[in-house]
């Protein structure tokens, strides 16, 4: 990215911002940065162990699977998820607050006695399920938050900083230029004022 700027002392100030500015700003986001990283390592690590806690609980009912042809259908549904917004690392990320299930009534003489336990099991399991999905939605959006700060890092350090760096510097040769050329250019005039004033004297 090419520093627009121009040879005198407004553009060589307005760089001068512009470089503290994003020098003051480097170490803020190399810090969100990190922070950043680790937080989605976090998410990543806690939406793999709610997976893997689902697939041993899968696992774990697997007795179950010919008593589950006996349980009625419809008799537990999800209605509503709750979910809240919370800022990690700056960034709004969702957070599983509830689940609201719809549990229609049930008998409890007439139907079998495990009824109760197979709707508290489906409930666990869907917990498990939501919490692992909300983790996967927390960590991309924590991801996507990550690459963006730090391209902007990368911007800031590899390509902003130094072109700034360069254009003072530039813009400051130029000036020194132009003023040791002015210096130079009054002592020639002065000079060749003081020879004409000799040459007057002698004549």
């Amino acid at each position: 990215m090419a520093i627009k700027f121009q040879y005198n002392k407004t553009s060589l100030n307005n760089l001068g911002k512009q470089l503290k500015m994003r020098q003051k700003a480097l170490p803020t986001l190399q810090n969100k940065e990190s922070a950043l990283r680790l937080e989605v390592r976090k998410a990543k690590a806690e939406s793999e162990k709610l997976e893997k806690d689902l697939e041993e609980a899968l696992h774990k009912y697997d007795y179950l699977a010919a008593l589950w042809n006996e349980f009625e259908k419809g008799l537990i549904s999800i209605t509503d998820v709750d979910l809240v917004t919370v800022k990690v690392a700056g960034v709004k990320t969702p957070a599983l607050k509830g689940i609201n299930y719809d549990i229609k009534p049930f008998n409890a003489f007439t139907k079998p006695a495990w009824f109760a336990d197979g709707v508290q099991i489906l409930k666990d399991l869907t917990r498990l399920g939501i919490e692992s999905e909300v983790y996967k939605e927390k960590n991309r959006i924590l991801e996507y938050q990550r690459k963006k700060t730090t391209q902007k890092v990368n911007l800031y350090e590899k390509v902003q900083i130094p072109g700034y760096k360069e254009a003072i510097r530039k813009i400051k040769r130029y000036m020194e230029d132009e003023e040791n050329l002015s210096k130079a250019s009054s002592k020639i005039v002065k000079s060749r004022h003081q020879a004409e004033e000799d040459m007057e004297e002698n004549a």
